[in-house]
């Protein structure tokens, strides 16, 4: 980001004029000339590049999780019907026993 010149002193006095008070306005404008100025076009054009990166990578991860979620749901059906069926062979086996 390039740094454009910000003049502190002007800012807080504009700020004390809306109704700031002195060592607020001064600490607001102290904080907003050290954040080095303002972003250019360049700055919004890789910030846009990046958003667009980060949305592919999440869709990216969110597809990799249904795939994991939709597989672990497979194993946990096919675990479920394994142990009912496990269940039902016991419950007949000491029917038979009685």
């Amino acid at each position: 980001m390039t740094s454009t010149p910000f003049d502190t002193f002007s800012a807080a006095r504009a700020l004390e004029t809306a109704g700031v008070e002195c060592p607020q306005a001064e600490a607001i404008a102290s904080a907003i000339g050290q954040t080095g100025g303002y972003a250019t076009k360049t700055d919004v054009s890789m910030l846009k590049t990046d958003v667009s990166m980060l949305k592919a990578d999440l869709s990216t991860l969110e597809s990799r999780m249904e795939a994991r979620f939709s597989s672990l749901e497979a194993r946990m059906y096919r675990a479920l019907w394994i142990q009912g069926g496990a269940i039902v062979a016991i419950l007949a086996a000491l029917k038979l026993l009685a």
